[in-house]
């Protein structure tokens, strides 16, 4: 390659680079933004003559100047910077704070002093909170939103305090009047949100509404006026929720309702208020309960118009449905429960399960309805969850004793069987958790006390017990995976633990009643009294030895019979523990005719276990064949 070559493609590059810098320039000038570099026009490419045209960098035709829409104002993005946050955001809320408490100190020293008449301090103040929201729409208008929506905060929040000092401390309009024109302002407010769709102005209009309950307070007891406008207030957070996607606001409505109900509750309820204070509570929770079938879904799962970043994104607001359904349900059972424990504690039983009726009837309107399949999915079963709580938590207020162990263990079996008919995990693991609280209760908690042996009700409860463990383990070998081969081992380990404990509580109680018949009374010395008494506890640990020899035989049985090594290792290991009591403890404590009974007894079952096993009935890999000899 020559020299004159390497000067030619130089100059072509140089060329290329020129152009496009011109054509940036021309595209900034027609946008009306100003270079970076705040360089002026290049200066035309030299001519070349020599040098072939250049090739255009697209084969459609530069735009011409005319031809560039001018840019629209630069509207604020989402600031990710902590500084700018800080100054954009933080100190925008804090600056409204700092606003309203000067008005309000302003007012208060404009009475002391008393440089404006009472009417005039008023009309001033609202014409201020009028003007500021107007003013605010230029902000808006050149793009500056979050700024505007600070203006409307304060003008709204001026507005407010003007409508309380006219009538709380000026007494120039009576309650009425101020109620009227703080719904003006809080509808105003809302319609304001609804035509510029801005999330904040509809929670400064909510705020403003739950506001103006404590704004307008005489300190009397105005329950149903109180409790209808919340309940239209609540209305009206439905209604705008169907049209837009924000559902924070049923966030922000439910604590306004919560703090305005438990208010007025610990001020001025009594039992002469119980059937209109629970039909308003009843109402404000089925209002929240189908508030997530009425609420819009976002369509952009990023962002929602209108709003700051952060109150930007739906994530966020589907944790808060998850979150409000959870907190209703439970408020209101409190409720409920607070009301009738005193008056009629089984009622509240009812109302138990009449909840857990509608959460049922919710879950499957929640599959259907619901417009996100996957948050669809979530919500069902947490209603399916509340259902399943609500039964458990009625059983005890309903049932006593061990009635209680054995309404969870039916409540099991039925979530078991339910869980099978529609395969669904979380109906199991609810079973699962049923079957813990009843067995926990068997064990720890029901005292029994009966005089009957075998056929009474702790050995009923235990059947029924030994029956829900065996629903479990049957589900479990159903799955065919390893989680529900774990799950069914533990249930088979669990139930005969369980018969093992009856059997054993049952000889416990019988020789109780024994003993108690032929024990000397106490501090006399009656050697022959003493001597039957020792007697009757010597049988008693044989009967325990026998009882579980017995059992461990019959497991063996089982075992061999349904070809189950599981249920062998469990026989196996009883008689393990068997065979360790009778050369322990039988050894030294039994006399001599028990001591052989049990040797014998034990002695008999371990051989005929062991020719089971020389028979090789079952084909076990590494067992010998009968008739051929082993090494000893």
């Amino acid at each position: 390659m020559t020299l004159n070559s390497e000067n030619n493609e130089l100059q072509k590059l140089q060329l290329l680079v020129r152009e496009l810098t011109t054509r940036v320039y021309r595209l900034e000038r027609a946008a009306g933004i100003e270079s970076a570099s705040g360089a002026t026009q290049p200066e035309a490419p030299p001519s070349s003559p020599s040098l072939p045209p250049l090739p255009r960098l697209t084969n459609s035709p530069p735009t011409p100047p005319t031809q560039v829409r001018r840019a629209s104002p630069v509207f604020e993005m989402p600031d990710t910077n902590l500084e700018s946050r800080i100054g954009s955001h933080w100190l925008n809320r804090i600056g409204i704070a700092a606003v309203l408490i000067g008005v309000s100190y302003f007012l208060k020293f404009a009475f002391d002093n008393n440089w404006i008449g009472p009417a005039g301090r008023v009309t001033i103040g609202l014409l201020a909170g009028v003007a500021v929201v107007v003013w605010s729409e230029r902000f808006r208008t050149r793009g500056y939103t979050v700024f505007s929506y600070s203006l409307k905060a304060v003008g709204v929040g001026v507005l407010y305090l003007s409508l309380w000092a006219a009538f709380h401390v000026y007494s120039l309009i009576p309650g009425g009047v101020a109620f009227i024109a703080m719904l003006i302002v809080t509808s105003a407010t809302a319609i304001i949100a609804i035509t510029q769709n801005a999330q904040i102005l509809a929670v400064f209009a909510l705020t403003g509404g739950f506001a103006t309950p404590l704004l307008l307070s005489t300190g009397q007891n105005k329950e149903l006026q109180l409790f209808s406008y919340i309940v239209l207030l609540d209305l009206a957070t439905l209604a705008l929720l169907a049209i837009k996607p924000w559902r924070r606001l049923l966030l922000l409505s439910y604590l306004g309702t919560l703090v305005l109900y438990v208010g007025w509750y610990a001020t001025f309820y009594d039992r002469t208020q119980i059937r209109l204070t629970l039909g308003f509570a009843t109402l404000f929770f089925a209002i929240f309960a189908v508030a997530p079938l009425v609420a819009r879904q976002a369509e952009n799962a990023a962002s929602v118009a209108g709003g700051p970043p952060a109150l930007s994104g739906t994530f966020f607001s589907e944790r808060l449905t998850l979150l409000l359904v959870f907190i209703n349900a439970g408020v209101y059972f409190l409720q409920v429960y607070g009301m009738y424990e005193d008056i009629n504690r089984k009622a509240v039983a009812w109302f138990a399960l009449g909840l857990a009726a509608v959460y049922i009837f919710l879950s499957r309107e929640m599959r259907v309805r619901y417009p996100d399949p996957a948050a669809a999915k979530t919500l069902q079963l947490l209603h399916l969850a509340l259902a399943i709580g609500f039964i458990t938590i009625a059983i005890p207020i309903q049932l006593d004793a061990h009635w209680i162990t054995i309404g969870w263990l039916v409540e099991a079996v039925v979530l078991f069987w339910i869980g099978d008919r529609i395969h669904s995990d979380f109906l199991s693991a609810f079973a699962i958790g049923a079957v813990v609280l009843g067995v926990a209760r068997l064990l720890f908690i029901d005292n029994f006390y009966s005089t009957t042996l075998i056929l009474n009700a702790r050995m009923a409860t235990h059947a029924v017990a030994i029956a829900a463990l065996a629903v479990m383990a049957w589900h479990g070998y159903k799955r065919h995976d390893e989680t529900g081969e774990k799950a069914a081992a533990i249930a088979v380990v669990g139930l005969n633990l369980l018969a093992l404990i009856a059997l054993s509580r049952e000889v416990a109680d019988y020789y109780a009643r024994e003993m108690a018949n032929v024990r000397p009374p106490l501090g006399q010395w009656n050697p022959p009294q003493w001597a039957r008494f020792h007697r009757v506890e010597i049988v008693r640990d044989f009967t325990y030895s026998a009882v579980w020899m017995a059992y461990g035989a019959m497991l063996m049985v089982v075992g061999f019979w349904r070809r189950s090594a599981f249920v062998r290792w469990i026989a196996l290991f009883l008689i393990a523990a068997t065979t360790v009591k009778v050369f322990v403890y039988d050894t030294s404590q039994l006399d001599r005719q028990y001591r052989i009974l049990s040797f014998i007894v034990l002695g008999v079952l371990l051989l005929v276990i062991s020719f089971v096993y020389q028979q090789n009935w079952l084909k076990l890999p590494g067992s010998k064949a009968r008739g051929e000899s082993a090494a000893v």
